[in-house]
């Protein structure tokens, strides 16, 4: 028996799609391993209906190990992944959870309201061949194969869903940049900080969906594990080929026959190694909604922009209103030197000492003092205002 290949595990995509686990021995093992949960399964005929299947039995009929079947747990945190497999996809994409096949698609969120539209877009496009996604060609109309219509459908709702949010969040965020450039309050600065969370929130999101559709396009062999129906097609021509050759060479004598068949089995496997799919439907279909996600990503870093440039600008205005506090205090700051003078010059003259001055019988010296008092104070104020504004510290 051939043991298993110990993968990699810093990229799920090369890990091998053989599952080796044995069923555990404990009876908590046996109690978990025979949990069943509900899945939707839906066939290429458009055909659905509510399975109870259990971990071991989505194994056994997809071919997924159970580390590929961890990535549709809800309960668990996974970034956007598609993994192609050798008899199933494995999608992992925003609410898209699914498990698609040549023949069938697996969807275990069925029930998540957010995975309705793209439960009823499944349905929809299946039951009727006219409206399944197809390329047009000049001479004829290919349809697409099943794996690839449902990938496709999987992508356009991720890309509509993220769409519609990213455009939901543009008419909130614009009006509410300009209020805040406007008049600058707590409530505003509350709304505009709220925004931006939901700005970096979806921006990561798509950026993670188009990091990994970016992934795909650039590696042709994760591309050829996602051609389900040709691989599938190629197999049963090569088993078919595989038993003719087998046929013919029971005529042959005995010592022969070992020979020739090993000769034979050999050349089977290196066609089978040698072949490679034709991607190019597929690189054309993942290309489309690649571009599609850039667009989204791109309007929002156009909104991310916008709202750096409000925050310098604010910023700049926060700035404007400082220096104008800060030269006002200086101002002030000026005069209450100036009226401190003026004050110890009053202080001097109501002491209770002798002065000539005190010795006059008129009020003309107490109302010269005065307005001089006065004069000299504003005197002073205004050329040290205008050394203030000469330095260049006041304007």
């Amino acid at each position: 028996m051939r043991s298993p290949m110990k993968a990699p595990a810093d990229d799920p995509r090369h890990r091998p799609a053989a599952a080796t686990t044995a069923p555990p021995h404990s009876a908590a093992g046996r109690r978990k391993g025979t949990t069943s949960r509900p899945w939707l399964v839906v066939s290429d005929s458009g055909r659905s209906c509510l399975e109870e299947v259990g971990k071991h039995s989505i194994m056994r009929r997809t071919g997924l190990p159970a580390r590929d079947l961890r990535i549709l747990d809800p309960l668990l945190s996974y970034p956007s992944t598609i993994l192609g497999r050798e008899r199933a996809i494995v999608v992992n994409l925003e609410h898209i959870k699914a498990i698609i096949t040549a023949t069938e698609v697996l969807i275990p969120n069925s029930r998540d309201p957010m995975a309705a539209p793209f439960v009823r877009d499944l349905q929809s496009r299946d039951s009727s061949p006219s409206g399944a996604p197809h390329q047009a060609s000049e001479s004829s109309v290919k349809v697409l194969p099943f794996e690839f219509r449902v990938l496709e459908i999987c992508l356009e709702s991720v890309c509509r869903c993220l769409e519609a949010e990213t455009l939901t969040l543009e008419q909130e965020a614009y009006p509410a940049l300009d209020e805040l450039t406007s008049k600058i309050s707590t409530l505003n600065l509350e709304h505009v900080r709220h925004l931006k969370s939901r700005l970096v929130d979806i921006s990561g999101r798509v950026q993670k969906v188009r990091d990994e559709l970016e992934h795909l396009l650039d590696d042709d062999m994760d591309m050829a594990e996602m051609c389900l129906t040709e691989k599938l097609a190629h197999q049963h021509s090569g088993e078919c080929l595989s038993g003719v050759e087998v046929d013919n060479g029971a005529s042959q004598l005995e010592e022969d026959r070992d020979e020739v068949f090993k000769d034979e089995t050999d050349s089977s496997h290196g066609s089978l190694a040698a072949f490679k799919p034709n991607i190019q439907e597929l690189e054309m279909l993942l290309e489309a909604y690649f571009v599609q996600i850039d667009g989204t990503l791109n309007k929002l870093s156009h909104l991310k922009e916008y709202v750096d440039d409000t925050e310098d600008y604010i910023n700049i205005m926060l700035d404007e209103k400082q220096n104008q506090l800060l030269q006002t205090g200086v101002m002030i700051t000026t005069a209450t030197v100036v009226v401190t003078a003026g004050i110890v010059v009053v202080s001097i003259f109501g002491m209770n000492i002798g002065i000539s001055l005190f010795d006059v019988p008129t009020f003309s010296q107490f109302w010269e003092t005065t307005f001089g008092t006065i004069g000299s104070c504003i005197v002073l104020y205004v050329l040290a205002i205008g050394l203030g504004m000469r330095s260049g510290l006041l304007q």
